[in-house]
């Protein structure tokens, strides 16, 4: 390791992406007289933009890539270091980067988020979708390409399957339902209509930043150190459209067998198939506390096993005894809530002040959009462990709306709600409330009486 320490800050956060460009912020405008360093390998990081608190837990925003001298020129005690992370010496409180240089600190935070769980590694016909390199590079291949396999059931393979136009999409799914990381059965059966069916014309341009970073240089590898994790919207403002006419004949550069016994061939595959805690740099020569997803545990106020090292967003694994109605998900929504909880915790071990766990940890709440329908997902909205003891209304409308509401113990404890519904401060008000609902049973759902009205 190299000698020379070249300077020491107060805080150090390594990650440009949601969650550590969130703590930043946090830490600056808390402490800002103390001087904080982040740490980030690619040239852009992830800013919030539009944020919207929708409700008391529910929140919307936009996500945008900046270059990261904005950051700087809002934040004058702010420091950027371009370079990925070799490794942590924690006994030192010292930080390598792989440039050579030694950056010392006071407190850390490790934000470096999570990179693609690939189906197989170094294969070119392989391709993980997760950063703005790897989104350019899925671009410029699907132009060329006349079938892809896409492969996974999350966020990103929704997108892409609903997306692509002008070439032969085949999604292999393990599951028996499409989309299950967020929806059941009847939720997938009312949204697969939308495959078939005619998009909408996009009216207005893209009003988020279309994604634009250096081209790699010619025949470098792809790698997965460097970008933060796509916006939420990633697919905005790019053409996702294939070279259309299909060739059953002659053969493929690659062919995927399927556990059903089928092999198809294709021009490539897409692994969409989840992410793996980017833990690597950190873990060699420390003691981490690591958890069986592969994350760096953290308890109730975001620190690791290490002293003086928290983490936050895809990289850490919530250690604490979580409420009832609250589970942890790899999303843009808590990586931005991990990422300003930590720190709101780092600011007060400095300052000497107590802190609660903060109430975005109280219910899971999370407003998306998937195959152009506004998509809310609250508690426990797939009865995630609550064994038999479960009963299920639900509401449809086809076309329009899906509602799915999950009752334990006479309690509303989560909820689906595919479509403009309106219902969801309401229903987030009976999940908090923990109001008894037995005596409404399955006139809660009644499409003729104004629920909203009713509890307020």
């Amino acid at each position: 390791m190299a000698e020379r320490q070249e300077k020491t800050f107060k805080f150090v956060i390594v990650g440009g992406g949601i969650a550590g460009v969130t703590c930043v912020e946090q830490l600056t405008s808390q402490i800002p007289s103390g001087d904080v360093a982040l740490i980030t390998a690619g040239p852009h990081i992830k800013a919030v933009t539009n944020y919207k608190q929708v409700s008391k837990t529910l929140e919307e925003f936009d996500v945008e890539e900046k270059p990261s001298s904005v950051l700087e020129e809002k934040f004058p005690n702010l420091t950027v270091i371009h370079s990925a992370v070799k490794s942590l010496h924690t006994e030192t409180h010292s930080v390598e980067t792989a440039d050579g240089r030694v950056f010392g600190y006071e407190k850390l935070c490790i934000c470096s988020g999570g990179r693609p769980n690939l189906l197989m590694k170094e294969n070119p016909y392989v391709l993980g979708i997760r950063d703005t390199d790897s989104a350019q590079e899925f671009q410029k291949r699907l132009c060329k390409a006349k079938r892809i396999v896409v492969v996974g059931n999350g966020g990103i393979a929704l997108e892409l399957v609903y997306e692509v136009e002008g070439c032969e999409v085949i999604w292999a799914v393990k599951d028996k339902a499409i989309g299950n990381t967020f929806f059941d059965a009847g939720a997938a059966q009312f949204l697969i209509p939308s495959l078939e069916a005619d998009k909408p014309e996009v009216a207005a341009p893209c009003k988020r930043t279309r994604y634009t970073t250096e081209e790699p240089a010619p025949g470098a590898s792809q790698t997965f150190t460097p970008g933060s994790a796509l916006g939420p919207d990633w697919h905005e403002g790019i053409a996702l459209r294939g070279a259309q006419s299909v060739c059953f004949l002659g053969s493929w550069p690659v062919y995927i067998q399927l556990t059903n016994g089928k092999t198809f061939g294709c021009d490539f595959v897409v692994s969409a198939t989840g992410v793996v805690p980017n833990t690597e740099p950190f873990l060699h020569g420390n003691n981490f506390s690591v958890a069986n997803d592969g994350g760096l545990q953290v308890d109730d106020h975001m620190m690791t096993s290490e002293p003086d090292v928290y983490a936050a967003g895809d990289v850490c694994t919530a250690c604490w005894k979580h409420s009832p109605l609250w589970q942890q998900m790899r999303l843009w929504t808590q990586a931005r809530q991990m990422g300003w909880y930590a720190g709101r915790c780092m600011a007060a071990e400095v300052l000497s002040e107590p802190i609660e766990l903060d109430f975005c940890f109280e219910l899971f709440s999370h407003i998306t959009k998937f195959f152009n329908y506004k998509v809310v997902l609250l508690g426990k909205f797939n009865g995630q462990g609550l064994g038999p003891d479960q009963e299920l209304l639900v509401r449809c409308t086809k076309g329009q709306e899906y509602v799915k509401v999950v009752v334990s113990g006479g309690r509303m404890v989560g909820a689906v709600l595919i479509g403009e519904t309106d219902l969801e401060e309401t229903f987030e008000n009976l999940i908090l409330n923990q109001m008894d609902l037995t005596p409404y049973g399955e006139e809660l759902l009644n499409p003729n009486i104004d629920i909203e009205d009713y509890f307020d």
